[in-house]
């Protein structure tokens, strides 16, 4: 049987609606919304530098990002601060 997930079901389905939103941006508005993704990216590594990889790699990047995080028992708010990245997608 695989390990469970560290992520909260609550997370997890954050996660999902943020990532199925950018899959349905055109290239130019999820490029124009990288700087709020890498916003969250940065809180989420601790203020260690994320390579901007563009956004086709984003979305893998935030899933890592987040996994690791909630690893370490940082999830508490995430849910909220991934429904406010959605919200701030057009």
């Amino acid at each position: 049987m695989p390990p469970r997930s560290p992520v909260p079901d609550h997370v997890a389905t954050e996660l999902r609606r943020v990532v199925q939103r950018w899959q349905q941006l055109p290239l130019d508005s999820a490029s124009s919304c990288l700087p709020a993704v890498h916003a969250v990216l940065t809180e989420l590594a601790e203020g260690l530098t994320v390579p901007d990889l563009g956004p086709a790699v984003v979305m893998d990047q935030l899933t890592v990002l987040v996994h690791d995080a909630c690893a370490e028992g940082r999830w508490a708010g995430l849910d909220g601060r991934l429904a406010d990245l959605r919200r701030t997608l057009p």
